[in-house]
């Protein structure tokens, strides 16, 4: 009778623990999911902002290009201005 009796109590520990191991280990895949989660969206955020910056660098470039050809033909306008004026 004793034997049966600490049989099944040691088969009710096991299966206790067998358990409260599983939830651990649940919540921790769901900790380590976030973490992973997470870490993909700033990755993303990073590469949307050097996106951006890429596209500004872009648009600077070009207004600065846009810029000098406007002075270099303003320049060149006056001088043709300053040579049929001799």
């Amino acid at each position: 009778m004793k034997k049966s009796i600490l049989s099944i109590t040691m088969a009710a520990l096991l299966g206790l623990g067998v358990v409260s191991c599983r939830e651990q280990k649940s919540e921790s895949e769901k900790a380590a999911d976030e973490v992973e989660e997470t870490m993909e969206d700033a990755g993303d955020e990073m590469e949307d902002a050097a996106d951006d910056a890429g596209d500004a660098m872009e648009d600077g470039y070009e207004d600065t290009e846009d810029a000098v050809e406007d002075g270099a033909d303003e320049v060149e306008d006056e001088a043709e201005d300053t040579k049929s004026e001799m």
